[in-house]
């Protein structure tokens, strides 16, 4: 903060000399480069091979050219670069307090757009359930060897399978939309969309209409998987960047939560009636009209008003998002956009232009995608299906179908203490550090709920069922909370919205897989695995252990700038936390190219008229 106030006293006091000052810096550095050309041309006479069109011009070491326009724009290069240096080292040093005092508001836009994200919860716990609801076994279902009415494995499968392809085919049309019409207006066109699609789910005849409306269904609720980690990325400081991101995982186990305790009212109070099964359904109703309000009235994301040149919008944004007033906030405000616009520019010159799906396979960019893809991954190979079909593990670890709902209410609060355990330690350790410790607890859980299941008789159920409410706790204090912050930390600015749309398209390639197996693994006329699920799922999260100790870079305590620069230096994963870098002091702009060309050309001019002259 002194560093910004002292900012506004230079920049007062500048901004009365700012012609004079340019003009003598202009006519000094000009004259001294003279002296150099004419030095170094004495020297050339000796040294045929001296050019000096190879003198680089770095932000470090500006070469001006002879006119006074030139000059200015080099000095403004170099008091944008410092600027935009500034604003990193004011972020860094932020700390929880000041940031939730200056961007109060950007946390509470960033909140609004994550909570779309409690319907996708709620209807993914929703359809889970049902197929542990009696009312829903007997309308859809059919008997099974013991008497009893089930949904088969087969539609079990298959619906689930609707969900995941409605959420990847939603996820891959949501980068053209951004493109197009920015974040708010996709999801508001997404929430519209998911109001007309509730009809179908509630008015259902058969689970082939169940089927239809979850693929439609599905496909808004892929853009807010896609949306909502990005725009809390861009909107929010580093200091507010974890609690923001992960806050998407509260609002999926706050869906879960919801989900869980009407399926258990409507299993104590609505076994007999349809209603068991519309009212749930027709609940998802009272989450679109207010949200679609909210976010009318939201800032949209400066990093994306920047990359489409709408800087003066940008501004505005940034005026909306930011606290304070006067001399101060437009300080502020300057120094953010300067480091969003150098950032952004430094990208572009680093890849392609073209912002494409294939860009993010091309060059630094290609390990940016593959860590965001199998951090998201990792979510998946490490027993979370088992949470996902809680109600029904339960039934068949051996509960009674009152006791499975209640446990299943039990585990997703302990899933939501998890996350917010995970916000308290966040500001202890690293991301790296939450994640794999995370993950070695689920794998221990894993393993003994395996155990278990070679036991016997209420004490062995009752024992697996306790551990999938420690399991609950473990994975959304590690990796169900801290995922969502890594995926908006790894790929580069111009590419955020696709990389993360690749990387949650491959988190549901897997949950497809999940949903074709996990019902064989369960269902009492298919394998009939039980709590032995477990040893399955224990061996994949000690593959994905090993993966984060290997592959994964440390990210926590950095900007988006000091993590570019890490990437294209090529830093490897394990040396990410120790590196330093100067994300502004090293590499050219633009306007630095630009620059070089013109410098090179005036000097080469320089150069053949005096060698002109000797001849003569």
């Amino acid at each position: 903060m002194k560093n910004i106030i002292s900012l506004v006293s230079k920049k007062k006091a500048a901004s009365k000399n700012e012609d004079k000052n340019i003009s003598e810096s202009s006519r000094d550095i000009v004259n001294q480069q003279e002296v150099f050309n004419t030095e170094n041309f004495e020297e050339g006479k000796k040294d045929s091979a001296f050019e000096l069109d190879h003198l680089e011009f770095t932000t470090n070491s500006a070469q001006l050219g002879d006119s006074d326009e030139d000059n200015e724009n080099v000095i403004n290069e170099m008091n944008a670069t410092d600027e935009a240096n500034e604003a990193n080292s004011e972020e860094k040093s932020m700390t929880l307090k000041q940031a939730l005092l200056k961007y109060p508001k950007a946390a509470l836009w960033s909140i609004l757009v994550s909570t779309t994200l409690v319907m996708e919860g709620y209807d993914t716990a929703l359809l889970n359930a049902l197929y542990a609801l009696p009312v829903f076994q007997r309308k859809f279902g059919t008997l099974n060897g013991e008497g009893s009415y089930e949904i088969t494995s087969q539609w079990q499968i298959g619906l689930n399978m609707c969900v995941q392809c409605g959420e990847m085919i939603g996820l891959q049309i949501t980068p053209y939309m951004v493109e197009f019409m920015g974040n708010r207006y996709t999801m508001i066109t997404a929430l519209g969309l998911l109001t007309a699609y509730i009809f179908i789910l509630y008015y259902c005849k058969s689970l082939a209409m169940i089927a239809v409306g979850q693929v439609l269904s599905a496909m808004p609720w892929g853009c807010f998987q896609g949306l909502t980690v990005t725009y809390a990325s861009e909107v929010c400081p580093l200091a507010l960047r974890y609690y923001m991101t992960s806050y998407s995982n509260i609002c999926w186990l706050f869906g879960q939560i919801f989900a869980s305790g009407i399926m258990k009212n409507s299993q104590e109070n609505l076994g007999n009636s349809d209603l068991g099964y519309k009212l749930p359904f027709a609940l998802q109703w009272i989450w679109p009209a207010p949200l679609m309000i909210g976010i009318f009235f939201a800032p949209e994301s400066p990093w994306w008003l920047v990359r489409k040149d709408r800087v003066a919008e940008a501004r505005k944004s940034l005026s909306r998002i930011l606290s304070g007033k006067g001399a101060e906030k437009d300080i502020q405000i300057d120094l953010t956009l300067k480091q969003i616009e150098l950032t952004i520019e430094k990208e572009r010159l680093l890849a392609s232009k073209s912002g494409s799906f294939f860009d993010c396979f091309k060059g630094v960019n290609g390990r940016r995608t593959r860590l965001a893809c199998l951090a998201w991954v990792a979510q998946n190979t490490s027993g979370a299906c088992l949470l996902g079909y809680s109600t029904y593990f339960f039934e068949r670890a051996g509960m009674a179908t009152d006791k499975a709902f209640t446990f299943s209410v039990i585990q997703y609060c302990l899933g939501l203490a998890g996350t917010l355990c995970s916000w308290v330690i966040s500001g202890r350790v690293g991301r790296w550090t939450i994640l794999t410790y995370g993950l070695a607890f689920q794998m221990v859980c894993l393993f003994v709920i395996g155990g278990m299941g070679f036991g016997s008789g209420s004490g062995a159920s009752n024992g697996a069922g306790g551990l999938l409410l420690a399991l609950s706790f473990f994975y959304n204090a590690g990796i169900g909370a801290v995922v969502y912050c890594i995926v908006t930390e790894i790929p580069s600015a111009e590419l955020r919205t696709k990389t993360i749309v690749l990387a949650r398209i491959c988190y549901n390639l897997m949950a497809v897989i999940n949903a074709i197996l996990t019902p064989y693994m369960l269902n009492v006329s298919d394998w009939n695995w039980g709590a032995k699920t477990g040893l399955y799922w224990g061996g994949f999260t000690a593959v994905t252990l090993a993966w984060v100790i290997i592959d994964l870079p440390e990210t926590s305590g950095r900007t988006f700038s000091e993590i570019n620069e890490l990437f294209n230096q090529g830093v490897p994963a394990r040396k990410f936390a120790s590196t330093v870098v100067d994300p502004f002091g090293k590499g050219k702009t633009q306007h630095d190219s630009l620059a070089d060309e013109s410098i090179s050309q005036s000097s080469s001019i320089k150069q053949r008229e005096l060698n002109a002259a000797d001849k003569c």
